[in-house]
């Protein structure tokens, strides 16, 4: 096109405008997701769960993430990015915050059941929101970029969360603080969602005309390309053969990354036990401190070499040999190493991974397929705890439980690199 705008400065200011926003909405949203990790310091001796409860709340969570998931996708596609990002935003903050009445087994798994169900279809829609303003060149550096925000909520989160535990009102538990405060954000977001977020390139006034016309362009000719290549509707994404490997390769994924997330906490106090709650914050942000710049470079990587498979391969392996040096009984300091390999390689895996499937799909069949990906994927949100949980109560040591999660890993980077090259060769266009 004569005349075309630079494309780096164009997509680098497409860039500032949207996604430091949409990664502390992330943030925030994956803080309320896994601070139970944190709480369950205080609230399993105050409720007397056992492990075995405490995994089962902290992963029935993704069942209702799992069932809400694909409808709330396609809602979004119809709707708009902005009003319901909003509204899944308020919700879940709403909810977050009322875990702080959790009193018994059943309404910890009412309360992180219905989290699950309002936060449904925010990760995929943002998934599917981003086709709307990238190319297929720049998709895996964003994703990664974007999704810098979960992992440094960790290194934000763990300090915020073992200070909240340690420092509360007198008429409160640390543990009904720390969800009494960890919602608000959630809250005040989802409603500046409502104000700033725009539904496309098209609503922009940052844009000059010729840039959303470029823009326009390039992504309406690499859709047509791979309708040209994959057409199908909706239910035909949902059946197709590749988006179904690729939900069971992010399913055994989403088993280690939850398995571990979820109880790296606990595992941590007991490999530091004489440090204090705010202490051990401190120590839990180095994992994620580590893997979100790890994550970048690697998404960078995998765009610029027009490569996937292998991106996703080789971290879900370096994820696999942390956890199963972290399961020897390793020196504390040895440990704490282990976990931030595990959970650079848990990181890193993903924004590749995630360049396979909006490769070939598009419009509404985009909607219900990368849905579809992530719901059954985050099932592995509901196995990974349980499994880790069942296990400590059987063994009485995370050890086993470790190793299963390393497990999955492998395997979840084999299957990576079984996926067909004309998916690989699709990710290049």
């Amino acid at each position: 096109m004569n005349g075309a705008p630079d494309e780096r400065l164009l997509m680098a200011r497409v860039t500032w405008r949207i996604i430091p926003f949409l990664g502390l909405c992330f943030l925030a949203a994956f803080l309320d997701r896994v601070n139970v990790g944190f709480a369950a310091l205080q609230m399993q001796t105050d409720l007397k769960f056992s492990d075995s409860v405490y995994s089962t709340g902290a992963g029935i969570f993704f069942l209702g993430y799992f069932l809400f998931e694909v409808p709330s996708n396609i809602l979004l596609e119809r709707v708009g990015a902005r009003l319901w990002i909003a509204r899944i935003m308020i919700v879940w903050g709403l909810i977050s915050s009322s875990m702080m009445f959790a009193r018994s087994p059943t309404t910890f798994y009412a309360l992180r059941f219905a989290l699950g169900a309002a936060e449904a279809g925010f990760f995929p829609g943002i998934i599917l929101y981003l086709t709307y303003w990238y190319p297929n060149a720049h998709r895996s550096r964003t994703v990664a970029l974007f999704m810098m925000a979960p992992a440094l909520s960790g290194v934000i989160g763990a300090p915020l969360s073992g200070f909240l535990l340690d420092h509360h009102p007198a008429n409160l538990t640390g543990w009904q603080w720390l969800f009494l405060i960890e919602g608000m954000p959630s809250i005040l977001l989802g409603m500046v969602v409502l104000l700033y977020l725009p539904n496309g390139p098209k609503d922009v006034k940052w844009l000059q005309p010729s840039e959303k016309e470029w823009l326009s362009q390039r992504l309406t000719n690499e859709r047509a390309e791979r309708e040209k290549h994959h057409a199908m509707t909706v239910w035909q994404a949902m059946v197709h053969p590749r988006v179904l490997l690729l939900s069971l390769i992010y399913f055994l994924i989403v088993i280690g990354a939850y398995g571990f997330d979820l109880f790296m906490p606990k595992i941590l106090a007991k490999a530091f036990p004489a440090v204090s709650k705010s202490q051990l914050g401190l120590l839990a942000a180095v994992p994620p401190l580590m893997a979100a710049f790890v994550m970048f470079f690697w998404g960078r990587r995998s765009d610029r070499l027009h490569e996937r498979r292998w991106h996703v391969a080789w971290p879900a392996w370096a994820a696999a040999f942390g956890l199963v040096i972290g399961s020897l009984g390793v020196a504390p300091t040895v440990a704490l190493a282990a976990a931030a390999i595990a959970v650079t390689g848990r990181w890193s895996c993903i924004p590749p991974f995630w360049g396979l499937p909006t490769a070939f799909l598009s419009g509404t069949a985009a909607a219900g397929g990368i849905a579809l990906i992530n719901a059954i994927g985050n099932l592995g949100g509901f196995v990974g705890p349980k499994l880790m949980g069942a296990l400590k109560d059987w063994t009485g040591s995370y050890s086993l439980g470790l190793r299963v999660l390393a497990g999955c890993y492998v395997v979840g980077g084999l299957l990576a690199l079984v996926l067909k090259s004309k998916a690989t060769s699709a990710a290049k266009r």
